[in-house]
């Protein structure tokens, strides 16, 4: 009985998002009360649970989910995404776009939402598919998939950052980044040979229309930052994080450099001190910079905190109804070891199909799976961070008409809706599978 409370609970989410168009942040909180009062718990104890698991979410990862999105907005606003855009390029050669499209994706959606990066990179592709005469389409699948890789694996982006929290690795973010970006890199290169061979045959409406050249691309954006400066906000939280998680598990504890190290290497002090890098690409100290673009940074960021927060209430109180005690119970022999990280997998894959968000994917999925890893004893950082990474490999199975990056894609590539199927949703499909077979692969190799 308490599974099918819970299947119906989640059954309301996806229905009232997809169909009825109501916010996931209610849509949460009344499955969460709903669940709550349906599986026999005190109304006191809904209330309780509700309020503490939004807050206890909010307390260990709120203002790292903030800190993420101010450093994306200044890379955006400051030309520091088109300085690192640059800098791939001229690594990679001009030979080969689509693999530089890919890897870009790759490096602007670790602090940056895919829907933006892609915005914001879009000109770009035009110009790069003009100068080397290769189908715009080409271009537009490796970018949506490098960018989709790192979204949906890799820290701070907010649903990675949430699944973490929901199922206790929060103090494990540095190793979780780590796998994340090593997990990505195949990803990434399935989605761009997919692009690759998928897109040759596919005509575009941008195809016939001018477009910049690419130096006139790089000249209309104005004065940009240095490479140090554009990457910097990027690589410091991560090489901070790094450094403490190294230090926790290498240095002696009463250490004076060991309390220090560790300090910087909080994932939040860690993400502040990659604003306060990001700060030094700001083109001037004003009103503008300062207030503006932080208050948009805020807006954006509002939405999410609101929406994990609300899953970790519905995760809460998922967790405090008999849903523990039953699993206990349940036989789970048979999905021992590497063969777990199905579980998460289908689960994400299935919501993420349904309501079309991958954060909420993550957010829902890893609520609903933190009582099976207590009763499966799968704890340590190695084995929560594979978790975490079969979340995301179902949170970007698949991309489709009901989510908002399938039309970013479309809209901005001049791609029809039949062509993005067959090119961008089949990819992100081949993009999940991939990640979760390097992250079994993974498991049978480090736990």
């Amino acid at each position: 009985m308490i599974f099918a409370i819970i299947i119906i609970g989640v059954l309301f989410i996806v229905i009232s998002s997809a169909k009825f168009k109501l916010h996931p942040f209610l849509g949460l909180i009344i499955a969460a009360l709903l669940v709550g009062i349906a599986s026999g718990m005190p109304l006191a104890d809904v209330v309780t649970n509700i309020n503490e698991g939004f807050g206890g979410l909010m307390t260990s990862i709120g203002i790292i989910i903030v800190a993420g999105t101010i450093i994306g907005t200044i890379l955006e606003r400051s030309g520091a995404a088109y300085r690192m855009a640059e800098v791939v390029l001229r690594i990679v050669g001009p030979k080969h776009p689509q693999l530089a499209m890919s890897l870009i994706g790759y490096v602007v959606s670790i602090p940056v939402f895919c829907d933006s990066g892609y915005i914001i990179l879009s000109s770009l592709q035009k110009s790069l598919a003009k100068r080397a005469a290769v189908p715009l389409a080409t271009m537009a699948v490796a970018l949506s998939t490098g960018l989709f890789a790192t979204h949906t694996l890799v820290p701070p982006t907010p649903g990675p950052i949430a699944a973490a929290g929901n199922i206790g690795a929060t103090n494990y973010l540095g190793t979780i980044i780590v796998i994340g970006l090593l997990v990505a890199i195949p990803v990434t290169l399935v989605g761009y040979l997919w692009a690759v061979y998928a897109g040759r045959k596919v005509v575009v409406r941008a195809d016939n229309e001018p477009a910049l050249d690419y130096e006139e691309v790089i000249k209309s954006f104005g004065k940009m930052p240095s490479t140090f400066k554009s990457f910097l906000p990027i690589v410091l939280p991560i090489v901070l994080i790094a450094i403490g998680s190294i230090a926790t598990m290498t240095m002696s504890a009463d250490s004076s450099l060991t309390t220090l190290l560790v300090f910087f290497g909080s994932p939040t002090i860690a993400l502040l001190c990659g604003v306060a890098a990001a700060f030094l690409l700001l083109p001037e100290m004003n009103e503008t910079t300062l207030n503006d673009w932080i208050a948009d940074s805020l807006k954006d960021a509002a939405p999410i905190l609101l929406v994990t927060g609300a899953g970790g209430a519905f995760g809460t109180v998922i967790k405090n109804t008999s849903i523990s005690d039953t699993l206990q119970n349940m036989d789970f022999s048979s999905l021992t070891g590497a063969l777990f990280l199905l579980v998460p997998f289908l689960i994400a894959a299935a919501l993420k199909t349904a309501q079309g968000s991958s954060t909420a994917s993550l957010v829902i999925t890893s609520s609903l799976v933190a009582p099976m890893l207590v009763t499966m004893g799968i704890e340590g950082a190695v084995p929560l961070a594979l978790v975490v990474m079969a979340l995301g490999a179902g949170a970007m199975t698949v991309s489709h008409v009901n989510d908002s990056f399938f039309w970013v894609v479309t809209q901005f590539s001049g791609m029809d809706v039949k062509d993005a199927y067959k090119t961008h949703t089949v990819a992100t499909l081949l993009q999940g599978l991939t990640a979760l077979i390097i992250s079994m692969l993974l498991w049978l190799l480090l736990v």
